[in-house]
């Protein structure tokens, strides 16, 4: 947070299951864990599920996982009781879990289900949680210096302000999200989070609709006519439109035909990995007339490849070789003048974000694109990897830079609730003005 101030809590979260053996070392190191820091360092949280039978809040499978828990070493300071119900958990459950499990009844912290994930905090501090972690971890005697005890409460003002004002808003802000795993929503999970997030921070409520990429597709048309419609007509209304990552051939027919809407009807529009390859070879085929022009990925003997395997990445062992973590992206100087991109990021010339792809543009295309109109802003170090790119004058975005939105990998935000993803944040914000 650029204070210069050393942390005086470490969070560690400890995933899976009590009593599954992918966790036993993780919880036996943990056990070992606190002797070393002392009881006065160490607060175990402890969350289970309180299962709502017809309305009955049942308690068992939060007395056998502590149970099971005091029986490996640990004791938890905090049960967190999850009720997936948007109703609190009521005061005679807390009652039995404080009587069973043997912790006081303002150690137990209900969490049920809350109209978005940015009010839990504020469920949390008015059930008292921050007076017993202060008991708990002596920070009662830690001395803050004036200037962050201030910052803290405007921190906490501010989140108030958003998470309450949120409740009451009106005006809508309409995203597609086009994608090949649709079925499974949560391979989307940090995707909508991030919209979610912009959302809030931008006074909008968020109406996210999903269109399957095949869906999109004219085959589509006489093998269900019904799907087809409805795609394009979810597409056809978007204020904003957003391609995520993903993998293999199927439905990205699709996704350039929503590509192709975007840039000819100027709706924002936001390509993440894949949505970045595809909008570079629909560039390709449509105003480049390279009418065979794909991804080796697709076709590894094509006769255009405009998008290409890397050639560090190895073909043959595939875990764990992609083009991973925090990278810097360098933006042409021209931009500073036109791009919305950059205005996002604050004017800064150079962004850290994290990859994770194995596929770039084609070098040998990168001068024929940019001379065409495609404007290729942001570039790695050497300035061999096209990473951002913008059309002047339009609304689209698009970026290779994966960071929080990148399908398959769980959210790992670097800003704040405060100051959500840039790319997010200029789709949704152009979208509402769209809207408008």
């Amino acid at each position: 947070d650029e204070t210069g101030e050393e942390p005086d809590v470490c969070i560690v979260e400890l995933g899976g299951t009590v009593g599954d053996i992918e966790s036993a070392p993780f919880i036996e190191a943990m056990r070992q864990f606190q002797f070393r820091v002392g009881p006065e360092n160490f607060a175990l949280i402890h969350v289970s599920l309180i299962p709502d039978m017809h309305g009955e809040q049942k308690t068992k499978p939060t007395q056998a996982t502590v149970r099971d828990l005091r029986g490996l070493g640990l004791l938890p300071d905090i049960i967190a009781c999850r009720l997936v119900s948007p109703q609190a958990v009521q005061p005679e459950t807390k009652r039995k879990i404080s009587m069973f499990c043997h912790v006081s009844q303002d150690q137990v912290i209900g969490v049920h289900d809350m109209k978005s994930v940015y009010h839990v905090p504020l469920l949390l501090e008015s059930q008292g949680i921050i007076n017993v972690l202060q008991r708990k971890l002596n920070l009662v005697d830690y001395k803050i210096p004036p200037q962050l005890v201030e910052k803290g409460a405007d921190l906490h003002r501010r989140w108030q302000q958003i998470t309450t004002g949120h409740e009451r808003l009106f005006d809508t802000v309409h995203i597609v999200l086009v994608g090949k795993y649709t079925s499974l929503k949560d391979s989307y999970m940090s995707v909508t989070k991030s919209l979610e997030h912009s959302a809030v921070r931008c006074g909008r409520k968020l109406v996210l609709d999903w269109v399957e990429s095949s869906d999109l597709e004219p085959e589509m048309q006489t093998q269900d006519p019904r799907k087809y419609h409805d795609a394009h007509r979810l597409l056809v209304s978007a204020n904003g439109i957003l391609v995520p990552g993903g993998f293999g051939v199927r439905g990205t027919e699709g996704m350039m035909i929503a590509i192709k809407w975007a840039r000819e009807q100027k709706i924002p529009f936001l390509g993440i990995c894949l949505g970045f390859q595809l909008a570079v070879v629909e560039w390709a085929r449509n105003v480049l007339d390279i009418k065979d022009a794909t991804s080796t990925e697709f076709n590894t003997e094509t006769p255009s490849p405009v998008i290409i395997y890397m050639p560090e990445i190895s073909k043959t062992h595939l875990g764990g070789t992609m083009r991973l973590g925090l990278r810097p992206t360098i933006f042409d100087e021209d931009s500073a003048s036109w791009s919305k991109v950059r205005k996002l990021y604050g004017g800064n010339e150079v962004i850290w974000e994290r990859h994770r792809h194995r596929y770039e543009v084609g070098p040998p295309y990168v001068d024929r694109l940019a001379k065409s109109g495609l404007n290729f802003i942001g570039k790695d170090e050497k300035s061999e990897r096209m990473q951002v790119l913008e059309l002047k004058g339009s609304e689209i975005l698009q970026e290779q830079i994966e960071s929080q939105l990148k399908t398959f990998v769980p959210p790992h935000p670097k800003g704040a609730m405060l100051l959500p993803l840039p790319m997010a944040n200029g789709v949704v914000l152009e979208g509402a003005s769209t809207h408008e």
